[in-house]
C-alpha cells in the first residue's frame, strides 16, 4: 500500500469535490466505473491510489472540463511515483511512512517537543543514542540505517530553492537532557545555535520557570502544504502517532501550537538560553 502523500491527499480531495459538484453519491459514482463504494471512498481519503485511467473515467462522468481533467490526471500520475523514503519502508510502520511521505512534500512544519530535540534538528550521535535507548533492541547496522533515514529527512532543511520552513518549539528540559553523553549533548546544542541562523528556521524555547503549559502531555507537529491544501496535525503518544486533518481536532492542535509559541521565548532570547545552558548557567 502506497503511503498517504500530499499528492495523494490533493487527488482524493479533487475526486470528492468533483463528485459532490456532480451531485452524485459514492454508490452512484462507483456504479458508473463498475467499482464499489468502499473502493471509491478509499480513493477520496487517499488510502489507495486510482490509476490515471480510473481518474479519467470518473472525471468524464462528472463532466469536468478538459483543462481540469488533464491536470487531475497528471496529479494521479505524479501520485504514483515512489518517493525516496520507499527504500526504508521495510523498517517503518505504516503511520511513520505516511508522516515521512507528507513531511517530504510539506512547505512548512511547526513542531513542539517536550523531552528531546526534534528529529529534524538532531545530530548523528544524538540520533544514535536515541536509537540505542529505544524500545527495540537494534544491531549496529540497524541503528546506522535509522540514523541515515533521519539525516535524509533533514535534507529538506537545505533543499534549494524551497527549503522546508521550520518553527520548532522546544521545552528547556529537552535541552538539559544529556542524550549520548557530554560530548554528543554539547555538539547537539551547538548545532541548534548554528542552524537557527538559517532564515527559514525559527527555534523557540519554553523555559522551565513557565511552569505547566499545554504541551506537557506530548509532542505535536503541524505540517503545512501551502494556501490551497489543508494542514495536518500529528500527535505522538505512547500508543503511537495520531493524525488529524479536519475540525475540531485540527483546530485544537493549531490553537495549542499558537499557545506554545506565545509562552516560549522569542528566537533571540531562546538562542541566549541555549548558550547559557552550554555554559552551565
Amino acid at each position: 500500500m502506497a503511503p498517504k502523500t500530499a499528492r495523494a491527499r490533493r487527488l482524493g480531495i479533487a475526486l470528492r469535490t468533483y463528485r459532490e459538484k456532480a451531485e452524485l453519491t459514492l454508490e452512484k459514482a462507483a456504479e458508473e466505473i463498475n467499482s464499489t463504494r468502499s473502493t471509491l471512498s478509499r480513493y477520496e481519503n487517499a488510502l489507495s491510489l486510482p490509476s490515471p485511467a480510473t481518474v479519467r473515467a470518473l472525471l468524464t462522468h462528472y463532466n469536468v472540463d478538459t483543462d481540469e481533467l488533464k491536470g487531475t490526471i497528471e496529479l494521479a500520475k505524479e501520485a504514483k511515483k515512489p518517493g525516496w523514503w520507499v527504500s526504508y519502508s521495510y523498517m517503518l510502520d505504516r503511520k511513520t511512512m505516511d508522516f515521512i511521505a507528507l513531511e517530504s512534500e510539506a512547505s512548512g512544519i511547526q513542531s513542539f517537543e517536550p523531552s528531546l530535540v526534534p528529529g529534524l534538528l538532531q545530530t548523528p550521535d544524538y540520533i544514535r543514542a536515541i536509537m540505542r535507548g529505544g524500545p527495540h533492541t537494534l544491531t549496529d547496522d540497524e541503528i546506522e540505517k535509522r540514523v541515515q533515514l533521519r539525516l535524509d529527512r533533514q535534507k529538506r532543511l537545505t533543499a534549494a530553492p524551497d527549503p522546508l520552513v521550520v518553527v520548532s518549539v522546544i521545552d528547556e528540559v529537552a535541552l538539559m537532557r544529556k542524550v549520548g553523553g557530554e560530548a554528543a549533548w554539547r555538539e547537539q546544542l551547538e548545532h541548534l545555535i548554528k542552524i537557527a541562523e538559517l532564515p527559514h528556521m525559527t527555534i523557540q524555547v519554553i523555559p522551565l520557570d513557565t511552569g505547566y503549559h499545554r504541551g506537557t502531555r506530548g509532542s505535536l507537529h503541524i505540517l503545512e502544504f501551502g494556501l490551497d491544501d489543508q494542514p495536518l496535525a500529528s500527535v505522538e503518544t505512547v500508543a503511537g502517532q495520531l493524525s488529524f486533518d479536519s475540525a475540531p481536532e485540527l483546530d485544537t492542535c493549531m490553537k495549542i501550537m499558537q499557545h506554545l509559541r506565545t509562552v516560549a521565548l522569542g528566537p533571540e532570547a531562546s538562542g541566549e538560553l541555549i548558550s547559557n545552558i552550554l555554559k552551565g548557567r
